[in-house]
């Protein structure tokens, strides 16, 4: 402390600081999503922060409206059948994926327990859109503007087709950029006139085809989609339905409806022959009066019983928020169920996932798998580089990110100060608290304190002369971060009376 000058009798009180500077924790779990919203105008992206859905309706508005139609068939004694149909008149399967998938990732993520979030707009959902590769990997340049974030997920990344794989491969170089970011990856899968249960694991090779071999550390892939709860956004206005009837029905006494056009219109018949079909149009809302009101509530509930399919990476993310909060970051992310999921799209075996866990590439993916009593599991807890026994499991290269960056935040006041043992025994005391109290939380192996850790630093042990004069302070740091029971073995033998 400066010796102060007194120039005037009196009694003086000076406050003396003894304690070092403390490391303040960065958040751990914010996700930054980058995708397509409703509103988003002009051609640059737009980045805001979001705590819940309806935060997000308001600045970014909601999924565009299901392009169905309702196709009503009249049987015998008075009942009918009903069909959707999407714009290209195929039926559309009671699990279906939408385009854009944005507002119901937000959604599904707020339901796994997700907290405080951003979102990188990047362009529009509006009738017509289509993504382009480029303004995603304009999003993720976007997103090094904001501090926060400490997840990346592109969930309509697979929706591009074959260049998804350029974008995983920057959204991992940005990861390792930013030093404080991991990436949640989904793999891609073609539902083109297929159920669900039709699409095999060759999405998982893929992936590993396009991901490319740079930063794999600093992202995960999760496999497969999920038949989630959530029902597709609809509006009654825009829907059309067609009720058909032969001619001799009278369908149409709502008053409302009028004689379709086209495929399903009444054609011309020659004389004797069956009455031919015909097909009154209305939209579903005329439908909620009249004669016709018979059809509106089933077709409101056939409606609300079509489920989205979604990619995982939106549930997973919620799933970090939420193990973070409640256990720590050195936690793995598995052995957790998912909330608002059906069943996953494809029901992963054990013999399914030894070929995603560990694979000849080294890039692991973590399977999603349905349980009897559980639902559905997170049953993988690695990050793509699965042949490196530093970075092969999630918790160990997210606790030292968030290690990392916490040490770089605190440190700060060190700069310019002057490289003596004076400051190396603040930033040390500093850094060996931080570290203590991690180890006392449980997210260090060790008995002892110095089991779970050293921080060393000073002339001889981390620095020389020329390094001092160099204007270098140099910090050792070394971590035994707790690992994962990934295989738990219980081996039992005979014991033979004695």
């Amino acid at each position: 402390m400066a010796p102060t000058t007194y120039a005037t009798p009196g009694i003086y009180v000076e406050e003396i600081s003894t304690l070092p500077p403390s490391v303040a924790e960065i958040a751990t779990a914010i996700p930054a999503f980058i995708g397509y919203t409703e509103t988003h105008t002009g051609d640059l992206p737009i980045v805001k922060v979001i705590r819940s859905l309806r935060d997000y309706e308001e600045s970014f508005g909601q999924a565009p409206s299901a392009p169905w139609k309702i196709i009503v068939t009249a049987g015998e004694a008075l009942e009918f059948s009903y069909e959707i149909q999407d714009s290209s008149s195929k039926t559309v399967p009671i699990f279906s994926k939408p385009k854009f998938l944005l507002w119901y990732a937000i959604d599904h993520y707020f339901r796994n327990g997700g907290g405080r979030c951003y979102v990188v707009s990047v362009g529009s959902t509006a009738p017509g859109a289509d993504f382009v590769k480029e303004k995603f990997l304009g999003g993720i340049e976007e997103l090094e503007k904001a501090d926060d974030p400490t997840l990346v997920l592109i969930p309509e990344a697979t929706q591009l087709g074959k260049d998804y794989g350029d974008i995983y491969q920057k959204a991992l170089a940005h990861a390792y950029k930013m030093k404080d970011r991991f990436a949640i990856l989904d793999t891609q899968m073609d539902y083109t006139n297929k159920m669900p249960s039709d699409v095999t694991s060759d999405s998982a090779t893929g992936l590993r085809s396009v991901v490319g071999t740079e930063r794999l550390d600093r992202g995960a892939v999760y496999y497969p989609d999920l038949i989630t709860s959530l029902s597709h956004r609809t509006t009654t206005s825009e829907i059309e339905v067609y009720i058909k009837t032969n001619a001799a029905g009278a369908v149409a006494a709502g008053g409302a409806g009028e004689a379709a056009s086209g495929e399903g219109a009444a054609k011309p018949k020659a004389a004797g022959a069956a009455p031919a079909a015909v097909a009154t149009k209305f939209k579903l809302n005329e439908l909620s009066t009249g004669v016709n009101n018979i059809h509106y509530n089933k077709i409101l509930k056939l409606l609300a019983d079509q489920r989205v399919i979604l990619p995982p990476s939106a549930a997973i993310a919620g799933a970090y928020v939420s193990v973070d909060r409640e256990r720590g970051i050195w936690k793995a992310p598995a052995n957790i169920s998912l909330q608002a999921v059906v069943a996953p799209v494809i029901q992963v075996t054990t013999e399914d996932q030894e070929g995603l866990n560990i694979d000849s590439t080294g890039k692991s993916i973590n399977a999603i798998r349905s349980f009897p009593g559980s639902g559905t599991v997170v049953w993988g807890a690695r990050t793509l580089d699965g042949n490196s026994n530093e970075w092969r499991f999630i918790p160990v290269r997210r606790l030292f990110i968030t290690v990392e960056e916490s040490v770089k935040k605190a440190t700060a006041f060190a700069v310019f100060e002057p490289n003596d043992i004076s400051t190396w025994l603040k930033v040390k005391g500093m850094i060996d608290s931080y570290l203590y109290t991690l180890w006392e939380r449980g997210a260090l192996q060790g008995t002892k304190a110095e089991q779970a850790y050293f921080v060393n630093v000073g002339l001889g042990k981390t620095m020389t002369t020329d390094d001092i004069l160099a204007g270098k302070l140099i910090v050792e740091i070394g971590l035994a971060a707790v690992r994962p029971a990934e295989f738990i073995i219980l081996r039992f033998s005979h014991k033979l009376a004695e």
